[in-house]
Parts: C-alpha cells; structure tokens; sequence
C-alpha cells in the first residue's frame, strides 16, 4: 500500500510524533493552518470516514481520547481548539488514511472555509 500515513505509522517516514499509543499517533502537521496543528490518525488504515463502521467503534473512541491528550500536552485544553475530519475530495481530504485535524493556539473563526 502507498499510503503516506501509513508509512508514518511504520517508521519508514519521520514525523514530529506528539503523542502515540497502541491505537493512534499523533504528529504535527507539516503545513499547519493554526499555531497548533496536530494529526491524529488511527495505526490501522481507513481510508475515509465513509469506510468506518461498527467494528471501528474502538478507533473512533481511541481518536476522540487521544484528542484530549493532545489538547493536555500542547496547552489547549483549556483555551480550546478545534477537532475537523475531511472526507473526499469536496471535502478536502488529501491524504486517504482517516485523520482528525486539531487546530489550536488561536481564535477561530466561523463558519470555516
């Protein structure tokens, strides 16, 4: 498979890793949008939110915790931040491994782009 994220999860492309477990990794965004901008994608590939379904109850939990995790360690958990998943090409999803955006470290505005 040549998926770019899932060579990130193999160790076979580097990324600026913030948090990791036996579920997720959470890396910073290599064209970050907000002062604080982290990607939180699942270890096993999905390829968009359309191909989750009731067996992935697991990964979607997995990712939702990770965000309060991350949120911790970059210090916004309590000034807030944005959680975003983008699915298909209207929906500007780039990369097709499932990955939650977090934005942070700024006011945002509304409604998004």
């Amino acid at each position: 498979m040549d998926c770019l994220f899932c060579k990130i999860v193999a160790g076979d492309i580097p990324a600026d890793i913030v948090f990791e477990n036996e579920n997720v990794i959470a890396f910073r965004d290599i064209g970050p949008q907000a002062p604080q901008h982290v990607l939180i994608i699942p270890r096993t590939h999905i390829s968009t939110i359309n191909d989750f379904n009731a067996s992935h109850s697991e990964t979607l939990a997995a990712m939702m915790l990770a965000a309060g995790e991350v949120a911790k360690i970059l210090e916004i958990d309590q000034s807030g931040y944005r959680l975003t998943m983008n699915c298909n090409e209207d929906g500007g999803q780039t990369v097709y491994h499932v990955h939650m955006h977090m934005l942070g470290g700024r006011q945002m505005s509304w409604p998004p782009g």
